[in-house]
C-alpha cells in the first residue's frame, strides 16, 4: 500500500469529550506508523495545549492554531503569528469592553486577570454541551482547562497564534470582526449566537493551507492524504485531502460532505476507520 499522510483533528476526533484518548486510537496510530504511514494532528490547539499524553502516542508532527503552525519531527516548517501591533490593539480593546480572554502561544496560554472566575461557569457549560452531563465531570474538565493558564504575565506579546475571549453577547464577536478586519474572527463553543467564545487569528490561515505547506516540505502528494474531523472548521481540511473522514459524533455539515463517516470517537471510530481503510493490517 502506498504510504499515506494522515491528519487527525484532536478534540472530538482523537480525544473524546472527557479529554481521554481511546486506547484503540493509540493502537491504530502506532500500527499505522509501523506500517510506514505518517500521522499528524491538525488542531485548533496551540503547541502549549498539546499534552504529553498526545505526543507519547507517537506522532510525526502537528498542524496547530487551525493552520498557523506546522511542525515535522520537531522541526518548525511554518509559523505565522499575529503582528505585535495587532495583538496590542486586541488586548486593549478586550480590556476596554470588559471581556476576559486568553492568549494562545506556543510558549503558553496567557490569561487576563479575571479569566479564571469568569470562565468557570462558561467552561462547565461547554463541557455540558459536549455531552459531559455529571457536574463532577464538568468540574474536572473545567479545572484541567483553567489550570493550563498562566496568570499575571505581560499580555502585550509578539508570539501569538490566536486570541480567544468569552462572549458577553454575540455582538462582541460581530464587533470584533468589524474592529479588526485584518484578522479572521471566529466563534467556538456553540453554533451561531449560542457561541461561548470568540477568537481572532491570522487571516488566510486554514488547516488546508497548512497541509499544502507540509506536503511541499515532505515532497508528498495530495492524492495520498487522509483527513479526520468532527467540526465545521475541519471541512476545508476534509475537502482538501484525497479522502475526508467524519467522526460519527460530527456536526451535520461535516457528515454531509465527508467521503466516509466512521463511528463515534467514544465507539472506536478512529480505529474502525483505520482498519476499514487498510492502514493497520499487520505486515
Amino acid at each position: 500500500m502506498t504510504r499515506k499522510i494522515i491528519f487527525l483533528d484532536v478534540d472530538g476526533t482523537l480525544v473524546d469529550y472527557h479529554n481521554r484518548v481511546p486506547e484503540s486510537a493509540v493502537r491504530a496510530i502506532r500500527q499505522a506508523r509501523k506500517n510506514g504511514h505518517l500521522v499528524f494532528v491538525s488542531t485548533g490547539r496551540s503547541r502549549a495545549e498539546m499534552q504529553d499524553k498526545l505526543w507519547e502516542i507517537g506522532l510525526d508532527g502537528m498542524i496547530g492554531g487551525n493552520g498557523s503552525y506546522v511542525e515535522h519531527e520537531e522541526q518548525v516548517v511554518m509559523h505565522q503569528l499575529i503582528a505585535f501591533e495587532d495583538a496590542v490593539s486586541v488586548v486593549d480593546w478586550l480590556h476596554e469592553r470588559g471581556l476576559e480572554f486568553y492568549l494562545e502561544s506556543n510558549n503558553g496560554l496567557f490569561a487576563s486577570d479575571g479569566f479564571r472566575e469568569r470562565a468557570h461557569p462558561v467552561m462547565n457549560e461547554y463541557a455540558n454541551r459536549k455531552g459531559i452531563s455529571s457536574l463532577e465531570a464538568q468540574e474536572e474538565a473545567t479545572a484541567e482547562f483553567l489550570d493550563q493558564m498562566i496568570y499575571g504575565a505581560d499580555l502585550y506579546r509578539d508570539d501569538l497564534n490566536k486570541i480567544s475571549f468569552i462572549l458577553n453577547s454575540y455582538q462582541d464577536h460581530l464587533d470584533s470582526k468589524e474592529k479588526f478586519p485584518n484578522l479572521v474572527a471566529n466563534t467556538w463553543g456553540g453554533r451561531g449566537e449560542t457561541a461561548l467564545f470568540g477568537d481572532l487569528g491570522v487571516k488566510g490561515i486554514t488547516k488546508a493551507h497548512a497541509i499544502d505547506v507540509l506536503l511541499e516540505h515532505l515532497g508528498a502528494d495530495r492524492q495520498d492524504t487522509i483527513a479526520f474531523g468532527d467540526a465545521k472548521i475541519d471541512i476545508p481540511m476534509l475537502d482538501y485531502c484525497a479522502l475526508g473522514v467524519a467522526m460519527g459524533n460530527g456536526g451535520a455539515e461535516i457528515l454531509a460532505m465527508a467521503d466516509m463517516v466512521t463511528d463515534d470517537v467514544e465507539e472506536d471510530g478512529l480505529y474502525n476507520a483505520f482498519e476499514k481503510l487498510g492502514l493497520i493490517q499487520s505486515k
